[in-house]
């Protein structure tokens, strides 16, 4: 282990340097990182700091020899850097946009070693950050900002309602042909989400676009257009209903779930396949669309 020097990059310009301390050094304890910015042994620009600090662009940080995680830096394969270009559905100076695959977690963690954020940093020069975030089972249209003002303004939209999200489901049962509504506030407990008074406000609409019957078996298309933007709020909120995702294995409904695996269905049926927003470059409504993937349409077909 050595001293290493960083320069600071317009995503990190404005963070406090204990923050920024604790994105870089994984698995360093808090009071660790407060206790080596006290003694003076992490310096900004050669000078002292104090842990609330605000970061400057260009600032050169200086980090003593630390122990980090042993997990280490995992490199994605070209394959899967590949499979992550190959899914760009838009780009322009200060955006990425991309038609995410299920199965693919957007960052490292939980067991997750490379992620789709550390894959495309292993593309661009630059730095990039993500927007927003989808669940790995769920797939369609991820934003990922190159830049700072970008990530900054599309945040400040977000918070504010002003990109709308529409995604398409599997849904058990038939739902009659109009739009459903579901406001319950949904809480996050140790294991998974749940509609409970003291979570925050969440709201989903589902429109029905098309019914499927036969002999045993009912379901229904819907397309999802949701207000907030909670963990896993869609499947809870379709558990909520009693019109459970197809093939939420954490949500879901075991029979159901069985019939649709009977019938081809080897994921879950989630996908954000519209995204509308204000382009932070252009100032211009800019609306995205991600079809299904081959396999989920053939699904829809033969059912």
């Amino acid at each position: 282990m050595s001293v290493s020097f960083r320069t600071v990059d317009e995503f990190s310009e404005g963070q406090r340097l204990d923050n920024y301390l604790l994105k870089h050094l994984k698995g360093v304890p808090k009071s660790h990182i407060y206790r080596v910015i006290r003694k003076g042994e992490v310096r900004v620009n050669k000078g002292r700091k104090k842990a609330e600090y605000k970061l400057c662009i260009d600032d050169v940080v200086r980090i003593p020899p630390i122990r980090v995680s042993e997990s280490g830096h995992v490199e994605a394969s070209d394959n899967l850097k590949q499979l992550l270009q190959d899914a760009i559905l838009y780009e322009d100076k200060g955006l990425i946009i991309i038609n995410k695959p299920s199965g693919l977690a957007v960052h490292s963690g939980s067991g997750v070693s490379v992620g789709v954020i550390e894959a495309l940093r292993g593309v661009y020069k630059d730095p990039i950050e993500l927007v927003h975030r989808l669940d790995r089972a769920t797939s369609g249209i991820l934003l990922i900002a190159k830049k700072r003002s970008v990530l900054k303004n599309l945040h400040v939209q977000l918070n504010l309602h002003q990109i709308e999200k529409r995604y398409m489901a599997l849904v058990k049962g038939t739902w009659s042909k109009k739009r459903h509504t579901i406001d319950a506030p949904l809480y996050q407990n140790s294991r998974c989400t749940v509609v409970d008074a003291k979570g925050k406000e969440s709201i989903s609409h589902f429109h029905p676009l098309k019914n499927f019957h036969n002999d045993e078996f009912e379901a229904s298309l819907v397309e999802v257009l949701i207000e907030t933007g909670r963990m896993h709020q869609i499947r809870a909120h379709a558990k909520h209903a009693g019109h459970e995702i197809a093939g939420d294995d954490k949500y879901g409904d075991k029979v159901f779930d069985a019939q649709v695996k009977a019938k081809g269905l080897k994921r879950l049926f989630l996908h954000a396949h519209q995204l509308t927003f204000t382009n932070p470059l252009t100032n211009e409504i800019q609306k995205v669309n991600a079809p299904l993937s081959e396999e989920l349409q053939i699904f829809i077909d033969q059912l």
